[in-house]
């Protein structure tokens, strides 16, 4: 069993750490050395270039601009929604859940050309709007369904008692089941995250301007002169974006876990 640890640990890490040392290398150690050999410095020279030269940091600015906001509405109305088919009582509520499911058994590939057409006739294409509007409805579908699945694992008997101790509809949900699903949304809102940084179809596809890139747009085009590959600038550049969200899932992992079993059982 520890060797299978072991064996897992090593092809989960070896990649890492091949992309990390691969960033302090230059670009005739990426062309002339083995693969495997160290790098001659710990310089800070790649990032450096992939900051300044192939502007980076636009991209990030520009990822960060689409998906923090997309993920914030989509979370707001997902939440909301879960809460209102799961919790309230009311006539083709199950209806609706079923349309919301729907979205999710939709391939994505089949709405970028409808949808790149509604964008371009409404003169869209040369912002970041595509991207925003984009994001946060592919991310509803499954923030709606799940957030109705850890509403469900709370016994009603709870909303109940806070009506009758006078609470309002909107004061149970934001009094009594927001705080209860709380780490359900966090990790929610972290799936839909990962989802929504790691995204390139949709980003490649809406965005006509190298301004409007984003990360893993931009990450396909770190080329120099005659269109070469500049390998320490774009290794750089995918540790940036690797180690990033990497912290933050360790950061919040306590938390994830919580949510991840918060909707497994009810009672």
């Amino acid at each position: 069993m520890r060797l299978v640890v072991a064996l897992l640990l090593v092809v989960e890490v070896y990649p890492l750490l091949w992309v990390l040392l691969g960033s302090f290398k230059n670009q005739s150690e990426f062309l002339n050395k083995p693969f495997w050999e160290l790098p001659r410095s710990l310089s800070l020279t790649n990032y450096t270039s992939a900051f300044t030269k192939a502007d980076f940091g636009r991209y990030i600015i520009n990822s960060a601009v689409t998906v923090f906001p997309a993920l914030l509405l989509s979370l707001a109305i997902g939440v909301a929604a879960g809460f209102a088919l799961q919790v309230m009582v009311w006539k083709g509520r199950h209806s609706v859940l079923l349309l919301f499911l729907t979205g999710i058994m939709v391939p994505g590939q089949m709405v970028l050309l409808p949808l790149f057409t509604i964008y371009f006739h409404l003169h869209l294409t040369s912002s970041l709007w595509p991207l925003f509007i984009t994001y946060t409805a592919t991310g509803l579908p499954l923030t709606v369904f799940m957030m109705a699945t850890y509403f469900r694992a709370i016994p009603m008997e709870v909303f109940e008692a806070a009506v009758i101790d006078g609470a309002s509809l909107l004061r149970c949900f934001a009094s009594v089941g927001v705080p209860m699903v709380r780490n359900a949304i966090l990790t929610v809102g972290l799936v839909q995250f990962f989802f929504l940084w790691n995204d390139l179809l949709i980003a490649v596809t809406f965005t006509d301007n190298s301004k409007l890139r984003t990360i893993q747009v931009g990450l396909l085009n770190f080329t120099g002169e005659f269109g070469s590959v500049q390998y320490g600038p774009l290794f750089a550049a995918i540790c940036v974006s690797i180690f990033g969200t990497l912290f933050i899932y360790l950061f919040l992992n306590q938390r994830v876990m919580k949510g991840l079993t918060a909707g497994s059982v009810k009672g």
